[in-house]
């Protein structure tokens, strides 16, 4: 979900280089966002029912430059 615009979409994620902080739209999707935008990114995973019941979901919370400053591994955590 982009802040700035208020755009929503569903695509597929590519690995980036370790450490970078780069979040890049590609093809159509880029049509979605410009640089500096604020966004939420969500993740999903099918999982085999047993591996789901171990599963911990993380939410991690980045500053401007996407560096990591805190993740929680616990729904349960507050922000």
């Amino acid at each position: 979900m982009n802040f700035n615009n208020g755009s929503r979409l569903d695509t597929y994620t590519i690995e980036g280089a370790a450490g970078s902080g780069t979040i890049c739209l590609n093809g159509p999707a880029a049509r979605f966002g410009s640089v500096g935008d604020e966004v939420i990114i969500v993740s999903y995973v099918h999982l085999p029912e047993e591996t789901a019941k171990k599963f911990k979901p993380k939410v991690v919370l980045v500053d401007k430059k996407n560096k990591i400053m805190k993740s929680y591994n616990k729904l349960s955590e507050k922000f």
